[in-house]
């Protein structure tokens, strides 16, 4: 059995659980920060066969070093294929993507994320830079990994926008409308994992972090957010798992903050 780690944050947590949600083989879009580094640690574990692309063109990426950003050089060197935005989400569109990373600054009982306004539409308390591709990967990916932090304002009843579809009002509402994609699979956040309810399509706890307790998860949810009946806690990381994210992903801690 691999050694389970004592020194871990988190954030790091978040990185491992998200990166064990990808099955070998997987063609992955993959977004900057957390995702980008759940992806590669995975890549580097237990799904060599991995396929991953950039929102910017990068097909098939396999960079020696940790890109800043969707549009690094360290993604060129390598890669199957270099093209741009068309190609990068064009994948999408054809319905050829396995998995997609997502975050918002709300995020409401049926998965639907807001990454465009506070408030009103046309007078916002804050106006965010919007959807970019968020829109797309949520409507077409056949699932999506949802990673956030957990606050009350992120966690609300209803978001003010739907910037990118979850399951819309529950039940069958998606489906109704014909997107391609399966929709959100997994909500990780610093402090447990949600998934959905197979018929509400409602988020339920699945398992809280080492630490957390129910009443914190609660205290940060603006709904009454169902907790599953068998609850679980989520498994440890191994060392290996975290001596990867530090010193090959993530040596300078520029994306994993110390706790």
């Amino acid at each position: 059995m691999p050694e389970k780690s004592t020194d871990y944050t988190l954030q790091e947590l978040q990185a491992v659980v998200a990166a064990r949600e990808i099955k070998n083989g997987d063609k992955v879009i993959i977004g900057t920060g957390l995702p980008l580094l759940a992806a590669r640690l995975a890549q580097i574990t237990h799904a060599p066969d991995m396929i991953s692309i950039y929102e910017s063109g990068a097909i098939d990426a396999k960079p020696k070093i940790t890109p800043l950003s969707i549009s690094e050089t360290c993604l060129i060197p390598g890669a199957a294929m270099v093209g741009g935005l068309l190609e990068g989400l064009g994948l999408v569109h054809a319905g050829d993507l396995d998995v997609g990373f997502l975050g918002g600054a709300q995020i409401d009982m049926y998965g639907n994320l807001n990454s465009h306004v506070i408030g009103d539409y046309y007078h916002p308390t804050v106006r965010f830079a919007g959807s970019g591709g968020a829109n797309d990967l949520g409507s077409g990916c056949k699932r999506t990994i949802i990673m956030m932090p957990h606050s009350r304002r992120r966690f609300v009843k209803k978001v003010d926008f739907i910037t990118t579809p979850g399951y819309l009002t529950g039940g069958s509402a998606r489906e109704k409308l014909g997107f391609p994609g399966n929709g959100p699979a997994i909500v990780i956040s610093n402090l447990g994992i949600m998934r959905f309810d197979s018929e509400t399509k409602e988020m339920v706890v699945e398992a809280l972090h080492p630490g957390v307790t129910v009443e914190q998860i609660r205290e940060n949810t603006e709904w009454d957010l169902k907790i599953a009946d068998q609850l679980l806690e989520t498994p440890t990381p191994t060392t290996e798992e975290i001596r990867i994210l530090r010193e090959e992903l993530d040596p300078e801690g520029l994306f994993l903050k110390k706790e």
